[in-house]
């Protein structure tokens, strides 16, 4: 009796395209799986691995599973990315970049160029920015990382850190901007490092240059650059737990706002900036839909966990009552057009700098951003960072009775 896989015609119709599996029958393929997403130039799949997803696409160059299996569901795979063992859903990867064995990435989240993992590294609406390491046994969910100019110049994570990103009132309004778009996107920043054995309370910000210190949980903002932290750990006490005080309520919606507001205007770089680069490659419109699909998905995520907090916000708090009549109109914010926004005329003068700086050249996006004159790269910064104003400006003005935004180092 002749034994054939359920995949078994994909598996032939691939390999004709020039993927090399070394071992096919021990290969998976998921019907809904479109071969002409799958390029044929230098692919590798290693035995065991799982293929699934309508939306997913691998690009030229792409390895997976060289250390161990791989189960990819629709991902968008850049050129030349390698996953190299674990489970990935939901989640884009641009060009080089790579994940090692035990690798646990589920929705919602965008490695940019050349971003990478060790071993046992667990991500969920996560961004990184080009050529952050993250080290390994990390679980680093609902976060944002830039900094770092090269991959020997990049914002690390050490081993065994984690994001803390639940609470004991089961909130997850944590997001933490490590870096922020307006100046990451420019890619000439100060590395970031988060010292391993060490955690983040979420939602936390920091600023680019900053060194946390090795075994320290750090639960503040630190917004200047280039600080040394060694953070104090908590006195031993037991006292009576209070569910639902709330008692940073401010900051912890002011932080909310700033990583949506963030995510907006990433979202506008991606359009306007990065959309001509995504066009030059293969599949590269489809990879730029998912890319644009994460970030939407990102804000889906982040006013969903808004919407469980104000819900959970006593009736006896000063801005509960606030919050039940403007809060709609805050979440409405960040879907709006912005195309007629006052931010529109910084962004023409930007892009009208950046096309004569690119000459048109739209082959190499990390080369074209990190060749900008600093001026050009300021006008960018600039746009970005008024879009992020303007949006926590329209939300201060509904919620007047929470000081969000305060600057506190």
């Amino acid at each position: 009796m002749e034994l054939k896989p359920r995949s078994y015609e994909k598996i032939v119709q691939i390999i004709k395209r020039g993927v090399a599996m070394p071992n096919p029958l021990t290969v998976d393929i998921g019907d809904e799986v479109a071969v002409d997403r799958i390029s044929g130039n230098q692919v590798t799949v290693y035995p065991g691995c799982r293929i699934y997803g309508a939306k997913t696409v691998i690009s030229r160059g792409v390895q997976l599973g060289k250390e161990g299996p791989v189960t990819v569901d629709d991902c968008q795979l850049g050129p030349g990315v390698e996953l190299k063992g674990g489970y990935f859903n939901g989640s884009v990867f641009l060009e080089k970049a790579n994940m090692s064995l035990g690798a646990h990435v589920r929705e919602g989240c965008i490695l940019e160029e050349e971003a990478n993992g060790a071993h046992c590294v667990g991500l969920k609406q996560t961004i990184l920015f080009p050529f952050v390491t993250l080290g390994s046994l990390i679980n680093f969910c609902d976060c944002f990382m830039a900094g770092g100019t090269s991959r020997k110049d990049h914002s690390e994570v050490g081993s065994s850190y984690i994001h803390f990103n639940f609470t004991p009132d089961g909130n997850k309004t944590t997001a933490s901007l490590f870096g922020d778009v307006p100046r990451g996107v420019m890619l000439n920043q100060p590395a970031i490092f988060l010292g391993g054995q060490g955690g983040v309370v979420g939602p936390v910000r920091l600023g680019y240059g900053t060194v946390v210190a090795a075994g320290c949980v750090l639960r503040s903002d630190v917004l200047a650059d280039k600080k040394l932290i060694i953070a104090q750990a908590h006195p031993g006490k037991i006292v009576d737990f209070i569910p639902h005080a709330y008692k940073n309520l401010s900051r912890i919606i002011g932080n909310n706002i700033i990583y949506l507001a963030n995510l907006v205007a990433l979202e506008q770089w991606y359009v306007h900036v990065r959309q001509p680069f995504f066009s030059k490659q293969e599949s590269g419109t489809l990879i730029y839909a998912g890319a644009l699909e994460k970030l939407a998905l990102a804000k889906k995520e982040r006013i969903s966990r808004l919407k469980t907090l104000v819900d959970k916000v006593p009736g006896d708090h000063t801005a509960k009552p606030e919050l039940l009549t403007n809060i709609d109109p805050v979440y409405g914010l960040f879907g709006m057009d912005l195309s007629d926004s006052a931010t529109s005329a910084s962004r023409d003068r930007f892009l009208a700098a950046f096309k004569e700086n690119t000459q048109g050249n739209t082959q190499s996006y990390i080369k074209a951003i990190q060749a900008l004159p600093p001026v050009v790269a300021r006008q960018g910064t600039a746009w970005l960072q008024q879009i992020i104003d303007c949006l926590c400006s329209r939300t201060a003005s509904m919620l007047t009775s929470l000081d969000m935004f305060k600057t506190k180092e």
